[in-house]
Order: structure tokens, then sequence, then C-alpha cells
């Protein structure tokens, strides 16, 4: 079983998860009299708010993630390693890894997130795939553009039909975002690519058990955003309960009546649920995890009585000043993290810090073309000016400068042409092809 050792006389930190908290939790500490050590199963860093922009053939995969051994490469103080956390000894202060590997650490911050829920229906994922990963993004892909691909070869009016019905479940940001799209390339980027089919007879339908969509923001977004949505052609259904999945069928309930929308595709923008380290870490330190699986973390975002574990995220369970938990969105994982290099730098001079406090900086979402809603303090926009806001917000949080002029060329192409030049269906598994049953 193979050790990997702190160096000699310096405070090794561990960090478990390359996202946006374990990212920025790494690069608080460049510089400083520690070592650092991230550990990931995925060599690179997921820019997960344009996972959509992927799903719908506006960007390829390498356009909205980067190497973490590229990020950390002139961060000499700092190792990247390839492998999975599967165990922690708090007592002993180790984290066990997949590949029979032990890490030793002084602190410790575990930003393992989240992944898809499905509220006890696991069996509904192969009908209506979520949107967490790049494999679920190019999965996500290819079920969409092999809808339009079968439907052009239909000649069944019913079929193409229900060939060219969409419905997204969930309408917080990523749901919002996908159907809006979703609408957008129907009616415009597909309409002169098919010769036997009209694409803009396309269906999108957005269900939300709750009253109303993005249920983060304040009532006036969600009302301009459904707005929005609506002007594109999107049937937003909110108080609508989705009671089952199965293939090319959803079943919801909606004031009190049952009803059914045949769709050759149903995607999954609903619950999440904790990564699994939340139940291993309550099984070794014996912390409260809420509904969720999240971490019930101290104020400081540390676990229980111990000190030198930090958990951060969309993993943690953190309140804000108004008793609210915080959203799982980047902000609150990039604050977190920069939050726990700061305490553990503190911690080494014997200086004590604030309790953590989230700065709620703004809440966006991208709707369609020229449209959007943002929120930033008091102010609440919504249209061109809101999108501007998003195309800019996005731009400078993506990681590298190549990264950024290749988005905001794609971006810019898109626009003007309003083409989507990254629709390739490529490694197709047997549950991309939804067919239509007859």
């Amino acid at each position: 079983m193979a050790w990997i050792n702190k160096a000699e006389n310096k405070h090794h930190v561990v960090i478990i998860g390359g996202g946006f908290g374990g990212l920025y939790a790494g690069k608080a500490l460049r510089d400083k009299r520690v070592q650092v050590t991230i550990i990931d199963k995925r060599n690179f860093h997921l820019f997960q708010p344009l996972l959509y922009q992927v799903a719908t053939g506006g960007l390829s995969p390498a356009n909205i993630a980067a190497p973490l051994r590229g990020i950390f490469s002139r961060q000499l103080n700092t190792r990247v390693i390839l492998d999975e956390a599967t165990g922690f000894d708090p007592d002993s202060k180790r984290v066990f890894l997949k590949d029979e590997g032990i890490v030793n650490y002084d602190s410790l911050i575990i930003a393992t997130g989240t992944t898809h829920s499905y509220f006890g229906h696991d069996e509904w994922e192969k009908h209506a795939p979520g949107l967490k990963t790049i494999e679920d993004a190019t999965q996500m892909k290819n079920r969409i553009m092999l809808a339009f691909e079968q439907a052009e070869k239909e000649d069944d009016p019913e079929k193409i039909k229900e060939l060219l019905t969409f419905v997204v479940i969930g309408a917080g940001p990523t749901g919002v975002e996908l159907s809006g799209t979703l609408a957008e390339i129907t009616r415009d980027t597909f309409r002169r690519d098919f010769r036997h089919i009209d694409t803009s007879e396309s269906k999108i339908f957005l269900l939300e058990g709750l009253n109303r969509i993005l249920p983060p923001m304040h009532e006036a977004s969600s009302t301009s955003g459904k707005k929005l949505l609506e002007k594109l052609g999107v049937s937003v259904i909110t108080n609508s309960m989705v009671t089952d999945i199965r293939k090319n069928l959803v079943t919801y309930r909606v004031d009190n009546r049952e009803e059914k929308i045949k769709a050759g595709n149903i995607l999954w923008a609903a619950g999440v649920i904790a990564s699994p380290v939340g139940k291993m870490l309550h099984d070794v330190t014996g912390c409260e995890l809420d509904k969720g699986g999240r971490v019930i973390v101290n104020p400081d975002l540390t676990v229980g009585k111990y000190r030198d574990i930090f958990v951060i995220g969309d993993l943690a369970h953190v309140k804000d000043e108004k008793g609210e938990m915080l959203p799982g969105v980047a902000q609150p994982a990039m604050q977190g993290g920069r939050y726990a290099a700061k305490a553990i730098l503190a911690g080494l001079t014997g200086e004590k810090i604030p309790p953590f406090k989230y700065k709620d900086i703004g809440t966006m979402a991208t709707i369609g073309r020229n449209a959007a809603v943002c929120e930033i303090g008091i102010f609440k926009l919504s249209g061109l000016i809101a999108w501007f806001m998003w195309l800019f917000v996005h731009l400078m949080y993506i990681l590298g400068y190549g990264n950024k002029l290749i988005i905001f060329v794609q971006w810019a192409w898109n626009y003007f042409t309003w083409a989507r030049q990254a629709r390739l269906i490529t490694n197709i598994r047997d549950n991309d092809v939804n067919e239509v049953e007859s």
C-alpha cells in the first residue's frame, strides 16, 4: 500500500475534489508555507454552469474544462493526484484512496459536491438523463440530436410529433437555461437544416414542482423568466409533481389531476444529492447530515469536534444570516474554498478569524438570445442588459485565456450566424437512441 507523506516541517493540506471549492482553496494556498495535495477522480476542473451549452451543441467539452495539472503547474507547493477517496481516519489524520493509497494530512478540505437525485426513483435515470458531468452532457446532446435525425426519417406524423417533443424536469437555472436553449435551436438554428420536418413545430415543456421557476431568485425575476421562456415558445407548468417516468412518457400531477406527456426526450434538471463522501465522513466523525446527505458544518466550516476537517461547496449544509441554506451554485463554493484556506493559514500563526460569512454577489440565468434574468443586490434585471452581464461573468470565471478566447469567438459566431458547430453525435450508447414506441 503506497503512502503519500507530507514534506518535512511543512503543514500538509489535502483537498478532496477539484471543483470550484477545491480549486479556489488550492489557489488561495499558492506560495504559502504549506504543502498541498489535490485529489480528484477526474484530471480536469469542469465549469459546470456551461454544461447545458455542451448538451445543446453550442460548445465542445474541452471549452469548459481545464486540466488540473495545467492549472497548478506553476504552483510549486501543490501536487495533483488522480484518485478517489474511499475512507477517512480522522483521529490518525489519514485519507484512504481507491488505488490502495494512503495520504497523511494536517488539514483536510473536502469538496466533492453533489450528484443526481431522482427522489428514490433511480429507475427514471435511464429514461431521463441528468446533467452533472461531461459524459452526461455528451449523452444528452446525442439524444437531442438523434431525435431530429430519427424524425427526419419518419413518415408517421404522430411519431414525428413525439420525437420533436422535449420535457425538461426542474426549473432551477439549469432547467431554465436548457429549455430556453432548446426552444431557440429548434426554432432558429435547425430550421434550415432539415428537409422533411419543420423543427419549429417542436414542443418544449418545463415542469416545476414549486409554484414558480428559479426558486432561489426573487419572485419578480421568476415572473420575468417565465415570460421570457413563454415568448420563446416554452410551455412552463408549475405546481407539477412528476409521479412516473417511462420510455417516452412523463406522468405528473397538477391541480389534483393526472396528466401525461409523450416525448422523444425527457431531460432531468431537478433534484441533487450529496456525494457518498458525506456518508463516509458521517460514519467516522458522527457529523450530522441533512436529508440530502449534505454535511451540517460548524460556523467555521469544520466538522464536529474535528477542527482540522473542512467541508465546503455543495457537500456542505451552510446557512446564511436569514437561516436559509446557501444555494448549490459556484459562488458559495468559491468563497468557502478561500475561507478554508485562510482559516488553515491563520491557525498556523495562532490567529483567530470570524465564522464564515457568505457574500451574495448576485444570481443569474440565461434564457435565450438577448434574454436573461439577473439579481445583484437590490437590482433585478432582465432582458438584454442581464444577458450581457451573464456573458461577461461567465467569461470572467472560465479558466485559461485560451478557453476564454475560444468561447468568446464561438459565442460571437453563434450569435451572428445562428449556428451551433458542436453538434457531433459521438460515442452513442444504447440508451442514447430513444426510439419512439409504436
